[in-house]
């Protein structure tokens, strides 16, 4: 009897420091970084010029944009809708930010058949997204610059370049938040 109380005490001891080695691990918490992109939930209507060039007539642009934090806090998600000159545009875009590289990071996916990929850095009141896009046989640069005039607006300037080459500027205009 004595060995088999002392098999179970041995046994209800295992399990206990088992149990507690295995302690489920803590969910992850998203960053003071992520805090940032904060200033972009919300319902957005964004006006601008988009020039005339090799991607397109100019003409104006007016979009609408909802962001919504994914569950979990890690990702904003955008779901876009608006008229370009070149047409009706829906976009897909999701936020975020990479501590390792210490960027942030946009994906979009449009109507347009355009998938966006971009790392920005954010400074001051200025968001500077870069890109870079092959078009044909030569790579283009894409830098969206975004201006925090107060929490419900901000000016945005999207340029290209080809490698190598100097920006120009292909759309601008100003967000108002609803």
């Amino acid at each position: 009897m004595r060995k088999l109380l002392a098999s179970l005490w041995v046994a209800m001891l295992m399990l206990l420091v088992v149990g507690s080695a295995q302690t489920p691990p803590q969910t992850p918490k998203p960053g003071p970084e992520l805090k940032k992109l904060d200033y972009f939930a919300g319902n957005w209507t964004l006006d601008g010029d988009m020039k005339p060039g090799p991607f397109g007539p100019g003409g104006k642009v007016s979009v609408t944009e909802h962001n919504e934090w994914m569950p979990g806090g890690f990702f904003l998600v955008t779901h876009s809708d608006g008229n370009t000159p070149m047409g009706k545009a829906t976009g897909l875009a999701v936020f975020g930010y990479k501590p390792d590289e210490k960027a942030y990071t946009y994906q979009e996916y449009n109507s347009m058949g355009e998938d966006v990929s971009a790392k920005g850095v954010f400074d001051g009141d200025t968001w500077t997204w870069n890109n870079e896009e092959k078009m044909g046989d030569k790579v283009m640069r894409g830098r969206y610059i975004v201006k925090q005039l107060s929490p419900t607006s901000y000016t945005f300037k999207f340029e290209m370049a080809p490698e190598g080459g100097d920006f120009a500027t292909v759309m601008e205009g100003k967000a108002s938040k609803k």
